[in-house]
């Protein structure tokens, strides 16, 4: 139970990210946050019953960077491309990075050129570009939309009550 996920909210109520909900009871405990929504959980200690928050939202106001970037890396990718294959779509979690265009051909190492690949494919692909090895791809890699919301969309479809304070959250899981 205290691994739970809790959605943390700014002192002006923008979401900041989510933490377990032990560290969210640690920050009510100490006066750094109140409760905005409970989840229908408790839990006890020898002299207490706590509720698990669903949502905390902090006594102070923390300063965000207008400018968001979103940092180029495996997981990113394999999100990008919902852990699936990009070139004969299945899914799976033992995916590798494959360049489109080879690096020793001039291929950068950017999200343009990226994707996930499943070992068969990387391996029959191998240094070619996906015309040289008959391959297609299934959808053109690019950098994904920047948004400070980002960590928070993936969590949304199991946290239907946190829905109301994230911004974009129809268009996020829209996207399939």
């Amino acid at each position: 139970m205290l691994q739970a996920q809790v959605l943390v909210l700014n002192l002006n109520y923008e979401p900041l990210n989510v933490c377990k909900a032990r560290r969210a009871l640690i920050l009510l405990e100490r006066g750094k946050a109140e409760v905005v929504e409970n989840a229908t959980t408790i839990i006890r200690s020898a002299t207490r019953v706590f509720r698990i928050p669903s949502v905390i939202r902090l006594l102070y106001l923390i300063k965000r960077p207008r400018l968001f970037r979103r940092k180029l890396s495996r997981r990113e990718i394999f999100l990008r491309d919902g852990y699936a294959c990009q070139y004969c779509g299945v899914q799976n979690r033992e995916l590798t990075l494959d360049h489109v265009i080879p690096r020793h051909m001039g291929g950068p190492h950017d999200w343009e050129n990226l994707v996930s690949a499943c070992v068969p494919c990387n391996h029959r692909k191998a240094g070619l570009t996906p015309q040289q090895a008959r391959m297609r791809l299934r959808r053109s890699p690019s950098a994904p939309r920047a948004t400070p919301y980002q960590l928070i969309y993936q969590y949304l479809r199991a946290q239907e009550d946190w829905r109301k304070f994230v911004p974009g959250w129809e268009r996020e899981l829209a996207v399939p």
